[in-house]
């Protein structure tokens, strides 16, 4: 399927995880795809698959990449700004850049906190902010990546969880304010997928670990090309009546 023909994508945390599988999916159904990451080796795998996969040259104006963080407050209005200039128009934001800290709550560290809601929250607003009138322009859409652990409590990862819940609400404000401008805002919670930022939970000492098992999949986990396939259908017009919304990929786990 090329649903993406002639569109312009951005995506944010594309050097690994489910940005680079969001990157690949959008690329190869067509879209002019900008990676964003801090993580510029990552960056370049990731035009590098994505070129391969939508069998285009590496380099070209189908898949490229600006270094960067999203925390940035100048960042966003600047890359937003080179792609109208390049490309004339911008047609999906998918903020995919997420961290993850773990602790427990109590002796959680401050900066840990800022960080965690400064990159996974603060960062989606920023590039929403700056992606919006550009959309409003193009009648495009935003897809944002928020978490199951924004839908069900979810042990020694307060920040993480805060900053999750914060993307879902946000994503229902932005769908509510702009919908009858022709703007669309969903999200996709993620649950039990493989993916680097998953390797960084680490289990405070002397915790019971079955907490987590109701947030585990029933089946197994998957990768991340799973939750690109779902973020690929909101974003397209197949999901043209889908505004507002939240789905869970995760294998039924908090059904």
């Amino acid at each position: 399927m090329q649903r993406f023909d002639g569109q312009v994508a951005v995506v944010t945390g594309g050097a690994s995880g489910i940005g680079q599988a969001t990157v690949v999916r959008l690329a190869t159904e067509g879209a002019t795809v900008v990676a964003i990451d801090v993580d510029a080796a990552g960056l370049a795998t990731t035009v590098e698959l994505a070129s391969k996969a939508a069998a285009v040259g590496v380099g070209t104006q189908t898949v490229t990449s600006r270094v960067g963080d999203v925390t940035d407050r100048d960042f966003a209005p600047s890359v937003v700004a080179e792609i109208i200039d390049r490309h004339g128009r911008l047609d999906v934001l998918a903020n995919v850049a997420g961290i993850l800290r773990t602790g427990i709550t109590h002796t959680a560290s401050l900066d840990d906190w800022d960080r965690v809601l400064s990159v996974n929250l603060t960062g989606t607003f920023l590039c929403c902010r700056a992606a919006i009138p550009a959309l409003l322009d193009s009648g495009g859409n935003i897809v944002n990546v928020s978490s199951t652990s924004a839908l069900a409590g979810h042990p020694w990862a307060a920040a993480y969880s805060a900053s999750k819940g914060g993307v879902l609400a946000l994503t229902r404000t932005i769908a509510i304010e702009y919908g009858q401008q022709g703007l669309r805002c969903n999200a996709v919670c993620p649950g039990s997928i493989d993916t680097p930022i998953t390797e960084d939970f680490v289990f405070p000492e002397g915790v019971n670990t079955k907490l987590v098992r109701r947030m585990m999949a029933l089946d197994r986990p998957r990768g991340p090309e799973t939750v690109a396939a779902a973020i690929a259908f909101l974003a397209s017009d197949d999901a043209a009546h889908v505004n507002g919304e939240h789905v869970r990929v995760d294998g039924a786990t908090l059904s």
